[in-house]
């Protein structure tokens, strides 16, 4: 291992050294000295250059004005494309984490471990061969949808690890859809622009999850256009996945619902009982214990929302065992750690988060909508978040409670939640705001409660 970690270290030198020389073409000594004298080379894998200099100064001065001279040199050096990234002190130590965080969570994502059933065989089948033979051949975009919970997120992290052991000299990018909106956002307040076309543009896999959540941002949506044309065009693979197919993202713009419709569309539903069952035993097997059949077929029984819901169940079914002693858990108490699970989703929602994820969807303020303001689009969407909070929240949002949220009496909140519900009747926007309002919501909730799986 020392032997290596020399090896490596003494590779990083020599390059570096020869990439300082080619500079030195371009450049004069006395710059070379003021801005690369304590720069080196942090890590070198195929398609990514990490650069590190402790200084803060330094390291915007050399993304403002150098990466061309860096990539020219590099070219010199190195074949292939090649991302390079600048790095202080506190920034190479945050990138560092977040990779052996990734790596670690990374592990559990494989296709030997995707249970396959009648519900996503076929979803399973196509990302199997993005991943081992046609990627970036016919299935290209892959685009895999359905509800939270059911496996996507699982099959897009089996493609990038399977794709990175066969190919480790390929740039897998992985991003989720509002990550991909906040990094442009850092990059324009930071003007890095360059680094951040970079970045995505020079992938040789791109896989993002929950693309939906650039709809109605503007800039993003303008931004990931022109990436997935580069990558398309250079027939790179593209992975995405959502919560609904293309044509049912409200507010993403026509070309890229056209674009995104170019390869294969591939849906999951709900696992059925079988599926649902193998899951239960092969999680239980898993973690290293004995579930009694009986629990595990009362579990499939009883409980049907997703993936993730049915490993949960099981961890806490071991969690039980290990806490009380008993040797075996029986129905009874199956049944009720099932009754408190159950219950978790429904406190998870507030009123809040509702006001929250309404807002964003119609570009308004919190403020707004708890406000008094009365223009039409704000009472509009004020009324849908009454309507939201009635409904998704009826153990615990009584019409005067909503009422005391937005400082009106609960007949004032009684006509906001037949509005909607007359609007939603008649089949115009209204409805489709309400659902997708309420996806997001779902989608916040089942993150916040583990991940995406």
């Amino acid at each position: 291992m020392q032997t290596t970690k020399k090896a490596d270290t003494e590779i990083k030198s020599d390059v570096w050294a020869r990439l300082l020389s080619f500079l030195g073409e371009e450049l004069s000594s006395v710059t070379l000295d003021l801005w690369f004298r304590d720069c080196s080379i942090a890590e070198l894998t195929p398609g990514e250059l990490i650069l590190h200099t402790p200084s803060e100064m330094a390291r915007r001065s050399i993304e403002a004005h150098f990466l061309p001279n860096i990539r020219a040199a590099l070219e010199k050096l190195l074949p292939g494309e090649y991302n390079i990234r600048i790095f202080d002190d506190e920034g190479l130590a945050a990138y560092f984490s977040l990779k052996k965080e990734h790596e670690d969570e990374d592990e559990e994502y494989t296709f030997e471990r995707f249970v396959v059933g009648s519900s996503n065989k076929f979803a399973q089948a196509a990302a199997l061969a993005v991943a081992t033979e046609r990627a970036g051949r016919d299935y290209n975009p892959l685009f895999i949808y359905g509800d939270s919970g059911l496996g996507k997120t699982h099959l897009l992290r089996a493609i990038r690890n399977t794709i990175g052991k066969s190919h480790p000299e390929y740039k897998i990018v992985y991003v989720k859809g509002d990550d991909f909106t906040n990094d442009l956002v850092r990059a324009i307040q930071a003007g890095r622009n360059l680094e951040f076309r970079e970045k995505y543009r020079y992938a040789n896999v791109f896989l993002v999850d929950d693309i939906q959540f650039i709809a109605g941002k503007q800039q993003t949506q303008e931004e990931f256009f022109h990436t997935f044309n580069t990558l398309y065009d250079a027939g790179r693979q593209i992975v995405l996945t959502s919560d609904r197919p293309p044509r049912e993202i409200a507010r993403l713009e026509d070309r890229l619902k056209t674009r995104f419709e170019w390869g294969l569309l591939a849906d999951i539903s709900p696992p059925d009982y079988e599926t649902r069952l193998a899951i239960i035993m092969n999680k239980a097997t898993e973690l290293g214990f004995r579930l009694p059949d009986d629990v595990a077929h009362y579990i499939a029984e009883n409980m049907s929302a997703n993936i993730r819901q049915l490993e949960g169940a099981v961890k806490k079914m071991r969690a039980y065992g290990d806490l009380s002693g008993e040797r075996g858990i029986t129905i009874q108490e199956a049944a009720r750690q099932i009754k408190d699970m159950l219950q978790e989703k429904e406190r998870a929602i507030t009123a809040e988060l509702i006001i929250e994820e309404t807002a964003k969807y119609f570009i308004l303020q919190t403020e707004d909508l708890k406000g008094p303001k009365r223009t039409q689009a704000i009472a509009h969407a004020r009324q849908i978040s009454q309507y939201l909070m009635r409904t998704m929240m009826p153990g615990t949002m009584s019409l005067t409670k909503i009422g005391e949220v937005f400082e009106r009496d609960h007949t004032t909140i009684l006509s906001s939640v037949r509005n909607i519900e007359e609007a939603i009747k008649s089949g115009g926007d209204a409805a489709q705001s309400v659902k997708d309002i309420t996806s997001n919501i779902q989608t916040r909730v089942e993150n916040a409660s583990g991940g995406g799986r």
